[in-house]
Order: structure tokens, then C-alpha cells, then sequence
């Protein structure tokens, strides 16, 4: 509405000041009026200039006053449009910014959803490893228990078997004596045998049932164990002279730890499958190092214990410098046997704790093998001969190792029945 009587307001003016300056013009032209020197007729032509540009600057100046687009459309044209220009300008790279944003947001969406099923899959894990032990510790309290039951027979029937022993002694004296000192008491001597043979039955049969009670706890000491913790699957002595051989001796490694573990837990089975599981980060580790110069002792070991009925075995290398653990005619330990000790039992038990004191101190020195080598027949033969050895005689023991061995390979020991002088012979 404003802008109407603008409008009407303006032709009132334009229609009142030329009116006017008709007027004035036709006044001056009549009164022969002169401005500025100029002619009557000129001075009026100027007079209705003037008027019009009046007419002219009003009308402006009115619209001016009244409407403020105006003036802003008027002086500040140039600047809006510029600013116009810009916005539009930082408008499309707002859009862009948001159409890179909205891509962003979709990629991270999608990688905190794989992030998700990762964590709900290791939970799941976790859970299965949760449940797996609690079997595996109610396994060990079942086998604990029957372990303590037959350990407490053992003992009982050790405690049954001693007066049976000494009533076999007293009773193989008394025939001695009886032998000697009464020939004539033949059925004295026939009861005394035939209470001594009962004896030695009970006694038989109590050493019987010792035995198979000892297997017994000693397999449930086992439990159902395949592989222990830290066992070696697999060893070998590697010397690397270009760095790709690395790779393929490694491969080589792997091949036949998985086939030593599939063997244990699947016997009988095609090794068709990878059953042996390492950290990759460990492999690469193990391959950088190997390319350094020396030579390098690599075992497969495995990480935990492994129950019979599972088909994963966890495993980690193990690397260290390969190195001399034992000399040629090296003495590993040396045993006293005393005048006293004259029973193949107790000459053998002597015999072996010195071979496992050997392996002992080759452990300490840094072997990895499992276990000695020596020669079963001569270590029969030199039982016999300690235990016939004359009376009042002791006996120096000696483990020589026959071959000097590095940190993987086989320990060969033998021992030896030392002189007086304590020299090897």
C-alpha cells in the first residue's frame, strides 16, 4: 500500500512543480526577465530546466527518503551482489564438505560395525576358553582325588608288605637253621617251606598290585596331557646366507612341527590339515632375525598343554645362537657306590638317578633334546658286574659324553666303572 501512494504522492508533485514552472517560465517570459545576460526567451527556457530538474531531484529525493530498497539497491547494489557471489560460492563447498562428511560418517559406521563383530567374537572366545577351563579344573580335581586315593593304598600296602618281608627273612633264617642244625626234622622243614612259599605269593602278589598301583598314579600324574607346555614339536640348526633362504627354511620348520603335532593328537590320521597355530607377527620376527649372521638353533614350541581330543595346537618359535654344551670326553657326573649297595634294584636306581643327573647338567649347559642316548646292552652288562663285584668293594660311576654335541643335537654319555685312582679307563 506504501508504495501506491508513493507513487501518487509523486505524480501530485511532478503534476504541481511543472505546473509551476510552467507558470514561472510563462511569468518570466512575460515580464521579459534576463538572468546571467541572457535573451527573455533563454532565460525562461532555463528557468523550466531548472524546474524540471527540481521536479527531478524531488522525486528522487522523496523516493530516497521513503523506501529503503531503494537506497540499499541504489548505492549498495555492487557489494550485495559480491556478498551474493560468495554465499553462493561458499554454499557449494559447504555441500561438498558435507557430501565428503556424510562418506566419512558411512565409512566409520561401517568400521565400528566390523569393530563390533570382532569384540562379540572375541567375547564369544573368551567364553569358550572360560568354559574349557572350568572342565579342564574339574578334571584336575576328579584326577587329584583318585591320585590321592591310590597314593594312600600304595603307602598302605608299603606298610602291609614290610612285616611280610621281614617274617620272609626270619622265616628263610629259621630254615637255614633248621637245614643245618636238624637234618632229621623233615617236616618241620617241609611246613617251614610251604609257610614260606604262601609268603612269598602274598609277597609276589603285593609287589604285583604295587606295580600296577604305581602305573596307575603315574598315569594319572599324566592326566590326559598330550603335549605339554613349552615342548619342542620341532628343532633345527639353521645357518642363513641370503635372506630368502629365511622364508623357506622357516616354511620347512612349520611343515614338520604340524606334522609332529598332528601325529601326537590324531594318530593313525592323514596329516591333511594345519593343526599348528602361530602368531604372525612371531614368523616375521623370527625370519628378520634369522637373516643375521651365525648360526641359529630354531625350535617349535608349544604354548600350552594340549588335552587328548583337541585339534589346535598354539605354538611360538623359539631362536637362540647355536653353541657347544658338551666336549668329546666330557665327565657330566660321577656317583659313589657303597660297599653296601649289591642289589640289581638298588644298582640300577643308582645307575639311572647318575644318568639323570647327567642330563641335568646338560640342561643346565643348554641342550634342548629331550633326553640322553647310550648303549642299553653295555649299561645291562655293567649292572651285572657291580652287583657281582667282590665284598667290602666300592664303586666310582662315572657319564662320560662320547661326542661333542651343539645346542641341538643328541647327547651320547656312557658309563664307566672308575679304579681306585679315580681315572677312566
Amino acid at each position: 500500500m506504501s508504495a501506491w501512494l508513493l507513487i501518487l504522492a509523486l505524480l501530485v508533485l511532478g503534476g504541481v512543480l511543472s505546473t509551476l514552472g510552467d507558470r514561472l517560465g510563462s511569468m518570466v517570459g512575460k515580464a521579459r526577465l534576463s538572468l546571467f545576460n541572457l535573451r527573455p526567451r533563454k532565460t525562461a527556457v532555463v528557468i523550466t530546466a531548472l524546474t524540471g530538474s527540481l521536479i527531478s531531484a524531488l522525486s528522487l529525493g522523496l523516493m530516497l527518503l521513503v523506501s529503503e530498497r531503494l537506497r540499499v539497491g541504489l548505492f549498495q547494489l555492487d557489494q550485495i551482489q559480491a556478498k551474493v557471489r560468495d554465499g553462493r560460492i561458499a554454499l557449494a563447498r559447504s555441500q561438498q564438505d558435507l557430501q565428503t562428511n556424510r562418506l566419512e560418517l558411512a565409512q566409520n559406521r561401517e568400521e565400528l560395525l566390523r569393530s563390533r563383530q570382532d569384540r562379540n567374537r572375541a567375547e564369544q572366545g573368551r567364553q569358550q576358553a572360560l568354559r574349557s577351563r572350568s572342565l579342564a579344573l574339574d578334571s584336575k580335581r576328579v584326577v587329584t582325588g583318585q591320585l590321592a586315593v591310590a597314593q594312600q593304598r600304595v603307602g598302605s600296602l608299603r606298610q602291609e608288605l614290610q612285616p611280610l618281608q621281614n617274617q620272609r627273612q626270619r622265616l628263610e633264617q629259621e630254615r637255614d637253621r633248621l637245614s643245618r642244625d636238624v637234618k632229621g626234622r623233615d617236616a618241620d622243614i617241609r611246613r617251614t617251606e610251604a609257610e614260606l612259599a604262601k609268603v612269598r605269593r602274598s609277597i609276589a602278589a603285593g609287589q604285583q598290585e604295587l606295580k600296577g598301583l604305581e602305573t596307575k598314579v603315574i598315569a594319572l600324574r599324566r592326566g590326559d596331557v598330550v603335549v605339554a607346555s613349552g615342548q619342542p614339536l620341532a628343532t633345527a640348526k639353521v645357518k642363513v646366507r641370503k635372506a630368502e633362504e629365511a622364508k623357506a627354511v622357516i616354511d620347512a620348520l612349520m611343515q614338520q612341527a604340524n606334522l609332529t603335532a598332528f601325529g601326537m593328537l590324531l594318530p593313525g590320521q592323514k596329516a591333511d590339515r594345519q593343526i599348528l597355530l602361530v602368531p604372525r607377527i612371531d614368523v616375521e620376527k623370527l625370519e628378520q632375525l634369522l637373516q643375521r649372521s651365525g648360526t641359529w638353533v630354531v625350535s617349535i614350541r608349544s604354548a600350552a598343554n594340549v588335552l587328548r581330543g583337541e585339534n589346535r595346537v598354539l605354538a611360538f618359535p623359539d631362536l637362540r645362537p647355536n653353541r657347544q654344551v658338551v666336549r668329546q670326553g666330557e665327565s657330566l657326573a660321577r656317583t659313589v657306590l657303597e660297599a653296601d649297595v649289591r642289589s640289581p634294584e638298588e644298582i640300577r636306581s643308582r645307575m639311572n638317578l647318575l644318568l639323570a643327573a647327567s642330563f641335568a647338567r646338560a640342561q643346565r649347559q643348554g641342550t634342548l633334546v629331550d633326553g640322553l642316548q647310550f648303549d642299553v646292552t653295555a649299561f645291562n652288562t655293567l649292572g651285572r658286574a657291580l652287583s657281582a663285584r667282590p665284598q667290602g668293594v666300592q664303586a666310582t660311576l662315572e657319564a662320560v659324553a662320547l661326542v661333542a654335541a651343539d645346542t641341538p643335537d643328541p647327547i651320547v654319555v656312557e658309563l664307566r666303572w672308575l679304579p681306585p685312582n679315580g681315572r677312566g679307563g
